[in-house]
């Protein structure tokens, strides 16, 4: 089924071997391929020559639908191939009926122009193929296409007046404060000395006071 409906002349249709991606994996991350994927397929390639659409920072972007053997998400494989391929993907990722969708903001490794770092992988929850409302909206820039993208996976529009480092910034941060969080409240149920746990707690109740902030603050400002 094609879920977004793009020209045909961005039409790529190609099945990418999964050993493609070796040289990127150890012999565990090999086995996730193995076990999990059915099928990788590079499906549309957009550009300035495939769309008509200006470059600024993105001058192209690849569109993957991977298709797996088991109900589960991949994290782990999206970013061996998000490494290996220095273009912004959007990722559809198929189980039978279901999919989910994520693309990330990444950039080029400092010392290996073989690799890229990945800064954050945004994503959707599972839903019906049938039923999707996410879209390619080939407007403006290559790089509107891909932050549009980015925004419709986090449903916050309001961001759309920053940049994307700005979006994943916010995203860091967040995810930072919940681990602490959590790591607190491990360290809380793991200590035997009681003045060492009112210690934990106070700490604990301060990141959960910068965390309730922080999302105040993100509500009332766009981040």
């Amino acid at each position: 089924m094609e879920i977004f409906n793009l020209p045909i002349n961005t039409k790529v249709n190609r099945v990418v071997p999964k050993n493609t991606f070796d040289t990127y994996t150890n012999t565990k991350q090999k086995k996730l391929f193995v076990d999990k994927v059915s099928r990788i397929t590079w499906t549309h390639k957009l550009s300035n020559k495939t769309t008509n659409l200006k470059t600024i920072e993105v001058s192209e972007i690849q569109v993957f639908k991977i298709e797996l053997k088991v109900f589960e998400e991949i994290p782990q494989i999206l970013e061996i191939i998000d490494r290996a391929i220095p273009s912004p993907i959007i990722f559809s990722i198929q189980f039978e009926d279901q999919v989910y969708f994520a693309t990330s903001s990444k950039h080029p490794h400092p010392t290996n122009p073989d690799n890229t770092i990945i800064d954050w992988l945004f994503k959707s929850k599972w839903g019906l193929i049938t039923k999707t409302s996410y879209s390619l909206n080939l407007k403006i820039s290559l790089d509107h296409v891909h932050k549009d993208f980015i925004l419709q996976l986090t449903g916050k529009t309001e961001d759309s007046s920053r940049s994307i480092q700005e979006i994943v910034e916010c995203h860091q941060k967040k995810h930072g404060l919940e681990k602490e969080i959590e790591q607190l409240k491990l360290q809380i149920k793991r200590s035997r000395q009681y003045k060492k746990k009112v210690e934990l707690n106070l700490q604990l109740k301060d990141k959960e006071k910068a965390l309730k902030q922080f999302k105040h603050e993100s509500k009332k400002t766009p981040h």
